[in-house]
C-alpha cells in the first residue's frame, strides 16, 4: 500500500492538522530521511505552506491545533508541538503547550527541528545565577520590584510558579505575583528546585 493511501486511511481523508479535505498531500516531517507513514502527516497546502514559510504564518489558522494536538500519531504530535512553539508569542499557544504531553522520544524528535530551524540562534532564558529556565518552572524574586502601571510592589522572596518564557526576549519571563500577571526580568529571579 502506498504511503499516501496509508495516510488517507489513517486520517479519514482529512488534513491531520486542520481538518481540511482539499488537495491533501504527504508531508514528510523533518529531519526524518525515511519516507514512510510513521514519519509523515497528511496535510493541506495551507498548513504545508505555513510550516515551510514562517513569513506566511496566520496564527488564527493554527487554532485548529487545540484539537489535533491530542492525536495519538507521533508525527502529528511533533508538528503540533513545533507550530505551537513557533507561535507561543501569541499567548494562547503557550497554554496549549503547557497541556501537551509528548513521550521522551517524540519530544526529542520535535526539538530536533527547533535546533536546526533556519540557523537562528536559540533564545535561552537564564536566572540571576545562570541557571536555564524552562516554561512551567518556579522562581523567587531576588529584589523588590515596582510593577509598572500599578501600585503593586512585588516583594523580594515572592514565589512565582508556572512561569512562561517571553519567546523573543531572553531577559524576560511572565508569571503571576499576588494574582497579577506581570513581566519580570530574568536577572531578578532565582530558580527554585
Amino acid at each position: 500500500m502506498s504511503i499516501q493511501k496509508q495516510l488517507e486511511n489513517r486520517s479519514g481523508g482529512k488534513c491531520e492538522l486542520c481538518g481540511s479535505e482539499h488537495s491533501l498531500k504527504v508531508y514528510s516531517v523533518p529531519p526524518g530521511s525515511e519516507n514512510n507513514a510513521e514519519q509523515s502527516i497528511y496535510a493541506c497546502p495551507t498548513c504545508i505552506d505555513q510550516i515551510e514559510h514562517s513569513d506566511k504564518m496566520d496564527p488564527n489558522h493554527w487554532r485548529c491545533l487545540n484539537d489535533s494536538m491530542w492525536s495519538e500519531v507521533p508525527a502529528v504530535q511533533v508538528m503540533a508541538w513545533r507550530m505551537l512553539t513557533r507561535l507561543r508569542h501569541e499567548g494562547w499557544p503557550q497554554d496549549l503547550l503547557d497541556m501537551l504531553y509528548l513521550d521522551e522520544e517524540t519530544l526529542e524528535w520535535a526539538q530536533q527541528d527547533a535546533e536546526s530551524e533556519s540557523g537562528e540562534e536559540q533564545i535561552v532564558h537564564k536566572d540571576c545565577n545562570g541557571v536555564v529556565l524552562q516554561a512551567g518552572d518556579s522562581v523567587v524574586l531576588t529584589k523588590d520590584l515596582q510593577v509598572k502601571g500599578s501600585s503593586l510592589v512585588a516583594k523580594r522572596g515572592a514565589a512565582v510558579r508556572n512561569i512562561s518564557l517571553v519567546y523573543d526576549n531572553a531577559e524576560q519571563i511572565e508569571g503571576k505575583v499576588d494574582g497579577q500577571h506581570i513581566v519580570i526580568l530574568t536577572k531578578f529571579v532565582k530558580k527554585t528546585k
